[in-house]
């Protein structure tokens, strides 16, 4: 076997693989004699098929596919042993011939390889980056006590109806004929849960203002919901395509009103959020406890938008970077071929899409080079840490801030079955370490900001 590689340009690569019958004889044959041990044929017995018969049947498919393990082995190894920095996958070669595997060898192949360019990503002490410091204020704290006490919370009974309060009430259903009457097989449904407050018709939510326990209260779900059948069957418990049948007027007779109450702030809702042992002795102590949890929390967001402003200073630095387009361009239509059909859907997606896809690879090269300069390597653990880290904020976003370590442990471990999450939480902790470590190298230009003001340059950038 003959392996070539050309790379005039830099950037495309012209890699050609010879292949002799010696290369691949043996283990034809080898595969053919398994064939054949294992062939059931009427008319012979187990292991006595004549080889001729089998290598007519099964010689070409064996071939071809021999022929291609080896070409995929000894693609991969010679890339790997020469160190080229390819992006993407090999294609084949656009002018090359089709192959008669029919014919006697050497069989020539030819694959087209896209190569990295060559620039330099650096970072110093000269590059002065922002880097935005969200206060914790009070306000904030406030919000994050409401919103623990509103998770806590619970429904208690009322005297009177109030949909300010987005009160609940209960009691019994009951279908009317055309007098006014109990319909006789109609729908009756006891211990009923009804919001008027999400009626779609005023005129229908009106009707239940200030219910107390004992009123029957007359109205038309058909009309209260607009006709909306999926609403309509939802409170009737019937199957949509029954809720035609079910026009007319409704009783509800209210047991009772609940009402929403928040949770006390007291002992009982800090040691629910942070645990007995948290050493929390009074309000003081639990908005302290928060303003520390929304500390670290964001932490992260104002790592996370000094890590993209570094991007952007990084990307600005390298300026106009050569590629090979039209080969890109063809990696990047092959890995989404399911969903392009037609040549006119292959063009809008190169146009939407290619630019971008060119930013986020030199992004990606350009942070493999900063990450080996501060000697960053990512393993096992990190990756772990990162799926951890992942599930505590899961747990977090439900209030659960306080979850054992072990059952951190099993959450991220089910995180981690999945391969693309694997690499999901590996490219996590890469930029987690690559974080930390530029924070020391660069210039910070702190910049003191208000989480609303934060989140609104945010989303001017996402613009």
């Amino acid at each position: 076997m003959q392996i070539s590689f050309e790379n005039p340009d830099k950037v495309n690569g012209l890699l050609t693989i010879t292949v002799e019958e010696n290369d691949f004889k043996d283990d034809v044959e080898k595969t053919l004699k398994d064939y054949r041990k294992r062939a059931n044929v009427p008319g012979f017995r187990p292991g006595q098929v004549p080889m001729g018969m089998i290598k007519r049947q099964f010689g070409t498919q064996v071939k071809v596919d021999v022929i291609n393990k080896l070409l995929g082995e000894n693609l991969d190894k010679y890339i790997t042993d020469n160190k080229i920095n390819m992006l993407g996958q090999p294609l084949p070669h656009e002018g090359q011939a089709p192959v008669d595997l029919e014919k006697a060898a050497p069989y020539t192949f030819q694959f087209d390889i896209a190569v990295a360019p060559e620039f330099e990503a650096k970072l110093s002490g000269r590059d002065k980056v922002a880097y935005y410091d969200i206060k914790v204020d009070d306000d904030l704290i406030d919000k994050q006590v409401d919103m623990f006490a509103s998770r806590a919370g619970s429904y208690a009974k009322a005297d009177v109806y109030d949909p300010e309060q987005r009160d609940v009430l209960k009691g019994d259903l009951r279908e009317l004929d055309a007098n006014g009457n109990t319909l006789e097989g109609g729908i009756t449904l006891s211990d009923e849960s009804l919001m008027p407050v999400y009626f779609d018709d005023e005129a229908e939510k009106e009707k239940f203002a200030n219910a107390k326990p004992g009123d029957i209260i007359t109205f038309n779900p058909t009309a209260a919901y607009k006709g909306k059948d999926t609403s309509i069957a939802a409170l009737l418990k019937c199957d949509r395509d029954k809720v035609g049948e079910h026009k007319g007027d409704f009783t509800f007779q209210v047991t009772e009103v609940s009402r929403f109450v928040k949770h006390e702030v007291n002992a009982e809702l800090w040691e629910g959020i942070y645990g007995k042992d948290s050493g929390i002795k009074d309000e003081k102590g639990f908005r302290e406890a928060i303003a520390k949890g929304l500390a670290e929390q964001l932490k992260g967001d104002s790592d996370f938008k000094f890590l993209q402003d570094v991007r952007a200073h990084v990307l600005k630095k390298i300026g106009k970077v050569q590629y090979p387009d039209e080969l890109l361009k063809r990696i990047l239509l092959a890995n989404n071929s399911k969903n392009l059909k037609t040549e006119e859907d292959k063009k809008k997606f190169i146009d939407n899409n290619y630019a971008g896809s060119l930013e986020t690879l030199t992004w990606d090269l350009a942070k493999n080079q900063l990450a080996e300069a501060q000697k960053i390597k990512v393993d096992t653990p990190d990756i772990k840490e990162a799926a951890a880290e992942m599930a505590r904020m899961q747990f977090a976003q439900y209030g659960m801030t306080s979850i054992p370590d072990e059952y951190v442990a099993k959450y991220a471990e089910e995180l981690l079955k999945k391969p693309e999450t694997v690499q999901q939480m590996a490219d996590r902790a890469l930029d987690t370490k690559l974080t930390a470590a530029l924070k020391d190298v660069v210039k910070l230009d702190h910049k003191e900001i208000s989480l609303d003001d934060f989140n609104k340059m945010l989303e001017e950038e996402n613009k």
